[in-house]
């Protein structure tokens, strides 16, 4: 019981220490990348970045968090097989919709690229970030299943391993170049997530065959029957998932378009998104190893604890990950404040960076809860709520975009970010207070019946 109790505890520790490493890792990356390539190069990384994320959702995250679930649920009924099940059945499904999208987006890479991206340039970047896509989802989906058994270690150091792979892979090629007298570009930096996410999807198969499949259940599920429990839980998920993506993918691009139309040209449009995406916010959300720590874990345990039909204890679960998530923000707003002008100009050599850190300290609290409460959302089952919460948030970030760039340039666009995380923290917020009342009156009624 002890060890239930605090499993959570245990695998936020775990996870958030292996996110640490791996985000000081990858924030200096960022600076290697910024002084290399400059910052026209990397606002066009950052571009292709919201479309990688499309395919993602496409392929694997509403998957991995179906996974995360059904598993947990069927541990805690004793019958281990049909998780095992659903696993499997989910990987075969997310590998098959990777592949797909790889050749598709590979075959049309010019077309997306100067039709939704607007820069002829991310073709070549397109067409090689997503050779990722394969291994990226049998990583994600054997993390998944790990999750829903709240056993971190596999995620933690596959982890550490796609970020290590990722950078020294990077820097292993750049040398070779540099050495050959060539001077290296920006689709350099896109082959080392390929390099990454093979070699921790081959991490992930090694360390599922090591562990095996021990029949210590029967199975209950038919493989029909599986296919349709997971396709039941996913297809919302990866709705909600590419839905946001997809209009994440519209804001991203059409920022640098609406900086030109706040009389900045277009290199100097691709610069100021390259500063915000690549440098300001990579500081801000660097926190996020633990709220995301925290996130990933609320999901399994509060299917937990709502399969036991425990809403006294959901209801403290969240409010102590929730809590948490708010504390950290509140100090890392003060310390943004006070550092932001310094960070800038210290780690990239930008007052701007410095500026947009400033700006975007004051979202931190909201950020960071936002995150454990969508996810203590999406454990309850209640997928569809989670969708339209962060639409809205999306369609005021949208808004500001187009209404509030052309007037009042990237301000305009910073503050939008502040009213919409500050929007989805409170309603998720509300939804979460609703729906545990709700579930502990429906208990108190069944008990007296």
């Amino acid at each position: 019981m002890f060890r239930k109790k605090h499993s959570l505890i245990k695998g936020t520790l775990i996870l958030t220490s292996a996110g640490l490493v791996s985000r000081v890792l990858g924030f200096f990356f960022r600076i290697f990348l910024s002084h290399t390539f400059g910052e026209e190069q990397v606002g066009l990384y950052q571009l292709i970045f919201p479309f990688y994320a499309l395919c993602l959702s496409l392929s694997t995250s509403g998957l991995e968090t179906a996974i995360s679930r059904s598993v947990s649920r069927f541990h805690s009924l004793g019958r281990t097989q049909d998780g095992k099940l659903i696993f499997q059945t989910g990987l075969i499904l997310s590998v098959l919709i990777s592949l797909i999208c790889t050749l598709l987006v590979q075959k049309n890479s010019v077309f997306l690229s100067n039709r939704f991206l607007g820069d002829p340039r991310c073709a070549t970047l397109l067409y090689l970030i997503v050779l990722a896509l394969p291994a990226a989802s049998v990583h994600s989906c054997i993390c998944g299943y790990h999750y829903g058994l709240q056993s971190t270690s596999v995620p933690a150091i596959s982890q550490l391993i796609e970020q290590f792979v990722r950078i020294s892979s990077v820097f292993v090629l750049y040398f070779i170049f540099i050495h050959n007298g060539v001077h290296p570009e920006i689709p350099l930096a896109v082959s080392g997530i390929i390099f990454g996410e093979l070699a921790a999807a081959g991490y992930s198969l090694f360390s599922l065959k090591k562990k095996g499949c021990d029949a210590d259940s029967p199975y209950i599920l038919s493989i029909s029957k599986s296919c349709s429990e997971l396709l039941r839980l996913s297809v919302p998920l990866t709705v909600n998932r590419t839905a946001i993506t997809f209009l994440q993918g519209i804001e991203a691009a059409s920022i640098p378009v609406c900086l030109e139309l706040a009389s900045h040209s277009a290199s100097d449009a691709l610069s100021i998104y390259g500063v915000l995406t690549g440098m300001a916010l990579p500081c801000i959300l660097f926190p996020c190893a633990l709220t995301n720590s925290v996130s990933l874990l609320l999901i399994p345990a509060v299917a937990q604890k709502q399969a036991e039909s425990s809403s006294k204890e959901t209801f403290l679960l969240i409010k102590k990950a929730a809590g948490g998530c708010f504390s950290l923000g509140l100090l890392c707003s003060v310390f943004f404040l006070l550092t932001g002008s310094f960070l800038g100009n210290f780690l990239f050599h930008s007052a701007l960076a410095g500026n947009f850190i400033i700006t975007l300290a004051w979202i931190c609290p909201f950020l960071y809860t936002s995150s454990a409460l969508l996810s203590a959302i999406n454990g309850l089952g209640l997928t569809t709520l989670t969708l339209m919460i962060n639409l809205l948030g999306l369609s005021i970030r949208i808004l500001s975009v187009y209404f509030g760039i052309p007037h009042y340039g990237i301000t305009g666009y910073l503050w939008g970010l502040f009213i919409s995380q500050s929007t989805v923290c409170l309603v998720a917020l509300l939804t979460l207070s609703h729906e545990i009342k709700k579930e502990y009156l429906q208990s108190v009624e069944s008990a007296t019946d």
